[in-house]
């Protein structure tokens, strides 16, 4: 069931109405799906694609069937973290172990610590996550939100155009609607220049989801409090706990998630080993790797 908020019992049954006659549509356009397609193509899904293409059937079964095609082919689901493990030895890009006070997936990118040069990795790295933030998200909720730290950022860390371009394309393109805010935190002032030249690569959308946040305004600081409790929020975010990547902590929970999506997909007696070495079947609880502070 698709949920609205905001408006009046009859605006919701209006749109509640208009929303689900849109979803017919595009599943008479897209005609029989089976497999994998069929999974992904839920109501849920379709609604993102309308939204994202203002609820034209036509751009939406476009946009959609380009996505398919390179799911086929770049097969996200498949990716296992024993293939990308090396990329996230720094904690670059990692889930957190909190949600926003709407239960969103948090995704927290540290450009600072880039660790590789290969960009077609890094951005496997970066669908894996995606992919990972997507299947912890509670039942309610379908976006995630990214928290952007820039201690260590220089123009020696920063990717390419060629390489943002392409991470773009693929969070505009083939995951629409799943991104809610990304929070830019006390990004420096050489920061502003690369910014220039990626924002015209942003869609109106996106662009409006974007928000730069200073520690010292107090506007940013009641923007930050408005969706994170303080408490478990860290301190490299104006928050109160203490953010401790552990990679082989993390590792760990990423191999206990690969059967997660490896059964969700279809495919779990195919998957038998995470990385590290460690069977992901006898993956341990999920660790503490960022533990608040004591």
């Amino acid at each position: 069931m698709i949920r609205l908020w905001g408006k009046s019992h009859h605006d919701q049954e209006k749109d509640l109405q208009k929303s689900e006659s849109k979803i017919d549509e595009l599943k008479a356009a897209l005609g029989p799906l089976s497999g994998r397609c069929l999974l992904y193509c839920n109501d849920a899904c379709l609604k993102r694609y309308l939204e994202a293409r203002n609820w034209n059937v036509d751009k939406s079964k476009n946009m959609l069937e380009e996505t398919l095609k390179w799911r086929s082919t770049y097969k996200p689901e498949e990716i296992c973290w024993s293939e990308v493990a090396s990329e996230g030895e720094t904690g670059k890009v990692f889930r957190a172990n909190f949600h926003d006070r709407h239960g969103r997936t948090v995704l927290i990118l540290r450009p600072g610590k880039q660790n590789t040069t290969a960009i077609d990795n890094q951005i496997r790295h970066l669908v894996y996550l995606l992919e990972n933030a997507i299947l912890n998200l509670p039942e309610y909720q379908e976006q995630m939100v990214w928290l952007i730290d820039f201690t260590g950022w220089s123009f020696n860390t920063t990717v390419p155009i060629k390489s943002a371009r392409d991470t773009i394309n693929i969070l505009q393109n083939h995951y629409p609607e799943r991104l809610f805010l990304a929070f830019l935190y006390s990004p420096p002032r050489i920061f502003e220049a690369f910014w220039k030249a990626v924002k015209y690569l942003l869609d109106a959308k996106t662009f409006q989801k974007v928000k730069f946040v200073y520690p010292k305004d107090k506007s940013s600081v009641e923007l930050m409090s408005s969706y994170f409790d303080e408490e478990n929020l860290p301190t490299d975010f104006g928050g109160k706990a203490t953010m401790n990547y552990d990679h082989e902590e993390f590792s760990r929970l990423m191999a206990q998630d690969d059967v997660k999506s490896a059964n969700l997909w279809g495919f779990g007696d195919k998957l038998q080993h995470a990385s590290n070495g460690h069977s992901v079947a006898e993956a341990p609880p999920e660790p503490p790797y960022l533990a608040p502070a004591s």
